[in-house]
């Protein structure tokens, strides 16, 4: 059993910058795929970004490619996610998501473990 804990959100205005940060729980951190979901009201979860057991090789939905960056850190069972020139619509609960695997999938279904959630706010 993993657990994954989210941190760092919070209220920023338009143009400002978020870095979430997931720790998990386990020994076996490098062994497992990671992404990141967001929720806003009234939307379905949709796939932010994405990142392989090694973090060679990422992903990123085009609604955020170019302002957002995600990593870890095997060594402290940590995958990071850096929102930079934030925007109004980007506000939404940002969930992290963990299973074990080598490909990188953009499918919520996919992942086994997820984290509860840390809300961001970006003001106009």
């Amino acid at each position: 059993q993993v657990q994954l804990v989210e941190s760092g959100g919070g209220l920023v205005q338009a143009g400002g910058s978020l870095r979430l940060s997931c720790t998990a729980s386990g020994r076996t951190f490098s062994s497992y795929r990671m992404g990141w979901f967001r929720q806003a009201p009234g939307k379905e979860r949709e796939f932010v970004a994405g990142i392989n057991r090694s973090g060679g090789l990422t992903d990123y939905a085009d609604s955020v490619k170019g302002r957002f960056t995600i990593s870890r850190d095997n060594a402290n069972n940590t995958v990071y996610l850096q929102m930079n020139s934030l925007k109004p619509e980007d506000t939404a609960a940002y969930y992290c998501a963990g299973t074990i695997g080598t490909y990188i999938t953009r499918t919520a279904r996919s992942y086994d473990y997820w984290g509860q959630g840390t809300q961001v706010t970006v003001s106009s």
